[in-house]
């Protein structure tokens, strides 16, 4: 024997929430200049991690050595965060203090 209650939820009209999906925030993964990372292990890097060809890889190498810093790429947080965390390893393991971190792209 079921209720009234119970009756009126299985006939009740359907109604479907369309719930707007935003797109997940995008975070930049920076790489900075220091005095004494070479720039050819930082061309190595760009390549390595971030699968740049030589002349990206050497285009951010000179905007690292000449601004300060530069972009490797664009990511989720959660891939940014893994990339800046196996480049600092990698520099480290290899005797170089590269500094990198990640922005949120605005």
């Amino acid at each position: 024997m079921s209720s009234q209650t119970d009756r009126d939820e299985q006939s009740g009209v359907a109604t479907v929430r369309k719930e707007k999906l935003q797109a997940p925030k995008m975070y930049k993964v920076l790489m900075h200049n220091d005095d004494y990372t070479t720039m050819e292990f930082v061309i190595l890097v760009l390549k390595k991690f971030f699968s740049k060809t030589e002349p990206e890889a050497h285009a951010i190498m000179l905007e690292v050595h000449t601004r300060g810093f530069g972009v490797c790429g664009i990511y989720t947080f959660e891939i940014a965060e893994s990339k800046v965390a196996k480049v600092i390893k990698y520099a480290r393991d290899n005797g170089h203090p590269l500094k990198c971190s990640t922005d949120v792209v605005e």
